[in-house]
């Protein structure tokens, strides 16, 4: 007997005097939770989002559509990058105003090829005001789930007030389950057992989140 066939065996057992009209486990537990905290403005909700991307070490800028493209070319410059990784869905133009050498997103990438690039830019899925957090799924714009996670550089671009929400469960209800979904709040960090903070460990060392408005005519 296999170790696969042994579990499953134990599964059915515990499952054996369960009866057909139960109530099915996810009717079982009351779900009643708060979809946000307080009764913030959207003007409000998005200085929360910067607010909490900021606590979790993020770096925010802001800027509007039209000074996209010149903000994306400052921070590769002041990070010194020589290439960029690119997804093949991220929008030509936010790369207009800077020379950077662009990286494909391939599927043939190796961890190592992918550890000597020296940025990636990415959009979002959304942005939790609440929690700071950053959603990537895997769009065209965002790229595979690796090639934030390798790189030591990331910047993504929130559009903002259409991509944030407040809260995890209005996040929820605009994700689609199905999608590779990447949680991330602030940079890659951890801590050893004296609480001493290492930074890059299993992801980007340096996180920059630009929050773009639309541009006012």
């Amino acid at each position: 007997m296999s170790s696969r066939e042994l579990i499953l065996g134990r599964v059915r057992r515990a499952l054996a005097d369960v009866q057909p009209d139960d109530t099915p486990y996810e009717q079982a537990v009351p779900r009643g939770y708060l979809r946000e905290h307080g009764d913030l403005s959207v003007e409000e909700t998005v200085e929360l989002l910067a607010e909490n991307l900021a606590d979790y070490r993020a770096i925010v800028h802001r800027t509007d559509t039209a000074g996209l493209a010149g903000t994306i070319a400052g921070l590769l410059a002041a990070h010194g990058s020589s290439t960029v990784l690119v997804p093949p869905g991220l929008p030509q133009e936010w790369l207009a105003a800077t020379e950077t050498a662009r990286v494909a997103d391939r599927v043939e990438s190796t961890p190592d090829e992918l550890d000597q690039v020296d940025s990636v830019i990415t959009a979002c899925a959304l942005a939790i005001a609440e929690t700071g957090t950053i959603v990537l799924d895997g769009s065209p714009d965002q790229g595979r789930r690796r090639i934030t996670l390798v790189p030591d550089h990331h910047i993504c671009v929130v559009r903002v007030p259409d991509q944030v929400v407040s809260s995890v469960p209005q996040a929820l209800e605009r994700l689609d389950p199905t999608r590779p979904l990447t949680w991330i709040s602030g940079p890659s960090a951890t801590s050893d057992i004296e609480l001493d903070r290492v930074e890059g460990v299993h992801g980007p060392r340096t996180l920059e989140v630009v929050l773009v408005a639309p541009s006012v005519d």
